[in-house]
């Protein structure tokens, strides 16, 4: 009932799953992946067995095709699964059991592995993996083209309602205390991939950290601009403030726009919070 990518970067250590699917909240079954281990996609009639046991067994050292293969050996239902696998090394497997409805099949290759059940056809995965191999980006950038190029080539035939993308890298998760870089749902909407893409897009908003070419000095023109922008925000209640009081409101709506990772020291602001308080400055009118 599903189409998923599950995918690794070697530069970067990240692994991760996109999937789609006509089913509610896919995001909460499907993908599976810990830093450093592997990353898995359970769907068809989802055994979760294959994430959890699967993850535990390639952090013992197995590859992506011995853990399936054991664990395909085990299911008594394997008939009716349907798993994408990729280990921390970039070995990919895939299997498609026997009775799962059509179309039903997948494709490997070196750090991926496309799979997908009751699909229009063999295009959606064979799109999945040209556009994965092809596509440049971060790897949540590539899975999330293969699975719009999966639906763009017919994706699941019953139609569209969930969608999810899980990327793990080690210290990725917010904080830096975990792993879960990005975990992003959406489970229930008209266009659920599309959807998805607009959320990763304010993600990176929000948690990535400043660039170097974005770190603006709060002076001159900008300096005044701000004071403007914080005026008619209510941050400020005149623009006739002192450095301390600007650099307090600057910060202050880092904190309430949820811009914790790109607070700066006073005097320095990143060009995107900038950018976003343009916006909402515009919107207000």
């Amino acid at each position: 009932m599903t189409f998923s990518i599950v995918g690794f970067d070697p530069k970067t250590g990240e692994l991760g799953v996109a999937v789609a699917s006509k089913f509610l909240a896919v995001g909460s079954l499907v993908p599976w992946a810990k830093a450093g281990v592997g990353a898995v996609a359970t769907q068809s009639w989802a055994n979760v067995d294959y994430g959890y046991k699967g993850l535990e067994l390639l952090a013992k050292g197995k590859s992506a095709q011995e853990v399936l293969n054991q664990l395909v050996a085990e299911d008594e239902h394997k008939e009716v699964r349907q798993v994408g696998m990729v280990d921390a090394m970039g070995n990919a497997a895939t299997y498609t059991g026997e009775m799962c409805y059509p179309w039903a099949g997948g494709i490997t290759g070196p750090n991926f592995s496309c799979q997908g059940n009751i699909l229009v056809s063999e295009e959606t995965v064979k799109a999945m993996a040209n556009t994965f191999q092809h596509a440049e980006g971060t790897l949540a950038e590539r899975l999330l083209k293969a699975l719009l190029a999966g639906e763009k080539a017919g994706g699941d035939s019953r139609g569209k309602q969930s969608a999810s993308l899980l990327v793990v890298k080690k210290g990725g998760g917010y904080g830096g205390n975990h792993d879960r870089y990005i975990d992003l749902r959406v489970d229930d909407h008209a266009e659920p991939v599309s959807e998805l893409l607009r959320i990763y897009g304010l993600h990176q908003l929000y948690f990535n950290r400043t660039r170097p070419e974005d770190l603006l000095p709060v002076e001159g023109e900008l300096k005044t601009r701000l004071m403007e922008y914080l005026l008619k925000l209510g941050y400020v209640k005149s623009v006739e403030v002192n450095d301390h009081e600007l650099y307090e409101a600057v910060k202050s709506f880092h904190l309430i726009e949820n811009f914790d990772e790109r607070v700066q020291e006073p005097g320095w602001i990143d060009r995107k919070v900038v950018e976003f308080m343009e916006q909402l400055v515009t919107t207000k009118g």
